[in-house]
């Protein structure tokens, strides 16, 4: 048992410059890919209110914007503006510009069955877009879509419209009914043709990502009290919505936008040739019928900072405990097929990973590590590794900070807690608001030492290109398993989705 400091991992930017922060990194450098010559090509849908809101957010970005407070500009730094940081233009006037009618849009939101609601107003935005790919000979590399209030409220899985200005068709199908027809089609066309709204997760943002997820569209749903905050007040004068400062704002929007549209902001400075990293994401899929059957799928990341999303088969995953989800072994073993293709498609030189570490959040069994073992061969080397937060164990220090981010605790040459929240010694704080939790990292198959691990996973906590953040407390590989899924499930998208950018889930 012993403790130990795990120093910062470094980013590499433009020039091979490398620092701990890519707000310094952007500043001074500016991003690992150069951008496209023509910058930000975006599409823009919404209400005719929201593109304007949309277009005045884009002016205000050209100049720099500050944090609330100045003393808060260490860790919440001045945003200097879009061309300033990445280079590349970002025009106020969209290439591409669809207005949603609002009264449309409020006939929508009205709808009292949820599953129709939603499904409408996905519609209105989704069958837009498409026609203006079809139609339109100008290239978009981000879709906007703005959103006003009402469709955060309305469109959630649990919203309901209230009783005075709800509509209600008495014609529609009910959710019972339409289940029945899914599990047993009708005979007759239109009834089946009835169960579509109720084929989708009744989420606005999942639903809308996974009806586009197969036309190479990528999305940033943006909301207009995000965006113009100071448009939507009370009563007294304060912002309905508390949303961070302009300048985080636009470091968060600003990076994604650039990850979606020209490619990486960054990546990891010291990274080990050869190695991969892939985390497993499970979501039950309710459409099923089956209490049991689950969606598996898998996030890869690369060496070089990219990201993969795999969908594989669903199935009888869930083992009824919760939170326990384990693959047959021929499951794993086209999982693991699959990132080892997909890293051999991507490497220049057409290898294989040297090295594939398998992050989850529990332990995985036997059938799963043969069929990873059988897949990989004599040539990739596996290592099952489990992560999850821990509880179970504090540190404290005598200073007037908590333990610093990096801080691990060895237990065993196999186990053991990893800090990766904490203080900072850039930002001279903790962004925290109690005494920080470790997770818990155990090497649970082949071989590997703990130590090394854990850098990987401290390493992998930088690479979050949906925020423009020092790190996150999660491993990248972990971090947006949940929303994965929740999209992967969120609609009829088929086993065989091909191998797609992370671009299109975050």
């Amino acid at each position: 048992m012993r403790l130990l400091f795990i120093p910062e991992p470094a980013l590499k930017f433009r020039f091979g410059q490398t620092v701990e922060d890519p707000h310094d990194g952007l500043t001074l450098f500016g991003p690992l890919d150069p951008g496209k010559i023509h910058g930000i090509r975006a599409g823009v849908i919404g209400t005719p209110d929201g593109i304007r809101r949309y277009k005045g957010w884009v002016r205000a970005i050209q100049t720099p914007l500050y944090p609330a407070r100045a003393q808060d500009a260490l860790f919440r730094p001045v945003f200097p503006g879009f061309r300033t940081v990445f280079g590349v233009p970002w025009n106020e006037e969209p290439e591409i510009e669809i207005v949603i009618d609002p009264d449309e849009l409020a006939a929508a939101l009205k709808e009292s069955d949820r599953h129709h609601r939603v499904h409408r107003t996905v519609e209105l935005f989704v069958s837009r877009i498409l026609q203006a790919k079809k139609e339109e000979e100008i290239a978009v590399n981000v879709w906007f879509v703005i959103i006003p209030p009402e469709v955060e409220k309305y469109c959630r899985p649990k919203s309901k419209v209230e009783f005075a200005v709800r509509t209600h068709d008495e014609g529609l199908m009910t959710e019972g009914m339409a289940r029945r027809f899914i599990k047993e089609p009708s005979l007759f066309e239109q009834a089946n043709a009835e169960t579509v709204p109720f084929q989708f997760e009744p989420d606005f943002h999942n639903q809308l990502k996974a009806r586009l997820l197969l036309h190479d569209a990528p999305i940033q749903i943006l909301q207009e009290n995000t965006i113009a905050p100071n448009d939507f007040l009370k009563s007294n004068g304060k912002p309905i919505r508390r949303v961070d400062a302009p300048s985080t704002i636009a470091w968060n929007i600003c990076s994604t936008a650039y990850y979606k549209a020209s490619g990486r902001p960054w990546k990891l400075a010291r990274v080990r040739d050869g190695v991969c990293y892939l985390g497993l994401v499970f979501k039950r899929d309710d459409r099923s019928g089956d209490p049991l059957n689950a969606c598996c799928a898998a996030q890869m990341f690369l060496d070089s900072g990219d990201g993969v999303v795999f969908k594989g088969a669903v199935g009888p995953w869930y083992t009824g405990k919760r939170g326990e989800y384990h693959l047959s072994k021929e499951a794993a073993m086209e999982v693991a097929s699959l990132a080892i293709e997909s890293y051999k498609s991507k490497n220049p030189r057409g290898k294989v990973p040297r090295e594939l570490f398998v992050h989850g959040r529990v332990r995985m069994n036997d059938a799963e590590w043969d069929g990873l073992q059988q897949a990989a061969g004599n040539r990739t080397k596996i290592v099952g590794v489990r992560i999850r937060d821990a509880t179970d164990l504090k540190l404290f220090s005598r200073l007037d900070y908590p333990v610093p981010r990096g801080t691990a605790y060895l237990q065993s040459s196999s186990q053991g807690y990893l800090w990766t929240i904490g203080f900072v010694p850039r930002l001279q704080t903790y962004l925290g608001k109690e005494v920080p939790n470790p997770l818990y990292i155990e090497i649970t198959h082949g071989k590997a030492t703990i130590a090394r691990v854990m850098q990987d996973v401290l390493a992998l906590t930088k690479l979050n290109y949906n925020a423009c953040i020092f790190a996150d407390g999660q491993p990248v590989t972990l971090k947006f398993a949940d929303k994965v899924g929740e999209i992967l499930t969120a609609g009829p998208i088929g086993d065989d989705t091909p191998p797609l950018p992370f671009k299109f889930y975050i």
